[in-house]
């Protein structure tokens, strides 16, 4: 009997396209749930990868309107760069799309219409806020203020970026509309909202009996649940969105929070339906077998563990609720918040100008903030690239693959019977992949680098220890058949994480097919002899001094042109 294979939903929360994303939304979401898609598919795993660009919404109106353009024409060209650049990132999606989508929209009508039916959305008429200047309500993004819980000068109206608190634009400190800075009034206006005390207990049960949740998050979740769940609005008066379906609801569109996590399940159905496979999706989003896992920063845990399981629940469909949300913390650059507007940190199209993905991916990943925040600095970056990823992994590879070219004219040798030594080197290391899946199937990344670092550590002092080039043939074979066996390990290990180097790699070993495509099990065993290799190449780079100096200037020029 054939086993079947595990099933996985993997997704990163959706970029707002308003701006291009910096570093810190790479390695929050996108790029941690590439590695882990493209780890889970070396595994053998069947697997959705999805996620798209975040369209709706204030944060896209407020720049169209800043810009004198229409929403969609903004929506849609960022949707097409954002789209571009993280396929020059060697992100791995299987659909990247918009909630501007027909899929999407009408998913969501039909969502919210069924969770209406089901009588978890009532009307009330609320206070609001409006701007007396400019004569439009002023919801989420159209406001700041000051926060009442952690008073952040500079909070908006959905969520204050300090404490990660949710907000409602009427509890703002000394309110302000953010496209002409006047002073808000309060009107009346009919809304929808999502009554969360209904699924409070439904909720709690999902997080309390959910072992796989990172204890962050569940003990959040768990304290907002105690401290009573308030309904959730679900539609705004803003005009960029999907149009609310119920009753009476013309002119309203719908909350983009509370329509862009159902893009989870849009952009699977849609994702079948382009494959020719229209009920698919149904396979893994209504089978209790499916492993899905959300990609986000902690600033979104709210979002991914309690509003998102409620909406789910109050379907009745029958989804499959979060196996787990992989949350990081923030990444600093030098020190202060990344900030367009103030010209602090990198975006991702600059960092493409600058040096290939694979030094970025390689950098991100050691620097991943997975317990606390950590602070990206130009110095630690210049060492991680030269100690680790040039000297460690680059240099090891290169260093054995000459040593092939040179003794065995490029031929992988035949070793005979390998030593007590060569078998424990091979041993030690393939106990290492052994940590790495652990540490990967874990989602904690940065410390499956350290194991796979440890790897090239040990091939390096065991080609040290050995010095094949003074040993006699049939020793040296021994050695380098070993070494480059080592080699193999390393680059299967390293495919999530810096995917074109570790297929240059590959095939300068002398393999024809893609490395992505080779199992997970193959790094725990031997390479072939009489494999061919191609003439080796350095993979990697130092970064000088003047280097860096260098990236620091192009950068500052690029913030001169935008001021």
């Amino acid at each position: 009997m054939v086993a079947l294979k595990e099933k996985w939903l993997v997704f990163s929360a959706w970029p707002y396209v308003n701006a291009i994303p910096h570093l810190g939304n790479l390695i929050g979401s996108v790029l941690s749930a590439d590695i882990a898609a493209r780890f889970l598919r070396m595994k053998n795993a069947e697997v959705v990868f999805a996620s798209g660009s975040d369209q709706h919404g204030t944060p896209i109106e407020v720049e169209a309107v800043k810009r004198n353009v229409d929403p969609k024409v903004l929506a849609d060209e960022m949707h097409e760069k954002v789209a571009k650049l993280f396929e020059r990132w060697n992100i791995s999606f299987d659909i990247y799309t918009k909630t501007e989508s027909e899929t999407h929209i009408n998913f969501v009508k039909d969502f919210y219409n069924k969770v209406y039916k089901n009588g978890y959305i009532f009307n009330d008429i609320v206070q609001v806020l409006f701007c007396p200047n400019d004569r439009i309500y002023l919801p989420d993004r159209f406001v700041e203020g000051i926060c009442p819980y952690c008073q952040y000068p500079k909070a908006r109206g959905d969520q204050c970026d300090n404490c990660g608190r949710l907000l409602d634009p009427l509890i703002l400190i000394e309110p302000y509309c953010v496209l002409c800075g006047s002073k808000p009034i309060v009107k009346e206006s009919k809304h929808w909202f999502l009554d969360l005390s209904k699924l409070s207990d439904a909720v709690k049960n999902y997080i309390v009996t959910n072992d796989n949740l990172p204890e962050n998050a569940k003990n959040m979740s768990i304290q907002m649940i105690e401290e009573g769940l308030k309904p959730r609005a679900l539609t705004r008066d803003n005009k960029w969105g999907i149009g609310a379906p119920f009753p009476d609801a013309e002119g309203k569109t719908i909350y983009v929070w509370m329509e862009a996590v159902l893009g989870y399940v849009s952009a699977v159905q849609e994702y079948f339906k382009r494959k020719g496979q229209p009920d698919r999706w149904k396979d893994f989003w209504l089978s209790k077998d499916t492993k899905s896992v959300y990609f986000i920063g902690k600033d979104n845990i709210p979002f991914h563990t309690i509003i998102l399981p409620a909406l789910l629940i109050a379907s009745g469909e029958g989804y499959v609720l979060p196996w787990t949300v992989a949350s990081t913390e923030y990444l600093m650059f030098e020190g202060e918040k990344f900030s367009k507007s103030r010209g602090i940190g990198i975006w991702i199209d600059e960092a493409l100008e600058l040096l290939p993905a694979d030094y970025w991916r390689f950098a991100l990943v050691a620097m991943r903030p997975e317990v606390r925040d950590v602070n990206f600095t130009w110095k630690g970056f210049q060492e991680v690239i030269n100690s680790q990823l040039n000297d460690a992994i680059g240099n090891f590879i290169h260093r054995v693959l000459i040593l092939i070219k040179r003794k065995f004219n490029g031929m992988i040798p035949d070793p005979g019977s390998l030593r007590e030594i060569d078998k424990e080197n091979l041993r030690r290391a393939w106990s290492k992949v052994d940590e790495v899946e652990k540490y990967m199937l874990e989602f904690r990344f940065k410390r499956a680098l350290t194991e796979i670092l440890e790897i090239a550590s040990m091939g390096n002092t065991y080609i040290n220890l050995q010095r094949p080039w003074e040993e006699p043939p049939s020793e040296a074979a021994k050695s380098l058949f070993t070494a480059c066996s080592l080699v193999k390990t390393l680059i299967i290990v390293l495919a999530p994480i810096i995917p074109e180097s570790s297929q240059r790699a590959w095939e300068m070993l002398g393999y024809g097919k893609r490395v992505e495509e080779v199992s997970w099990e193959e790094a725990k065993t031997t390479i072939q002899p009489g494999l061919k290799i191609r003439d080796p190449e350095p993979l990697f780079r130092k970064l000088t001094n003047e280097d860096i100096e260098n990236m620091k200037k192009w950068l500052d020029l690029i913030r001169l042109k935008v001021k």
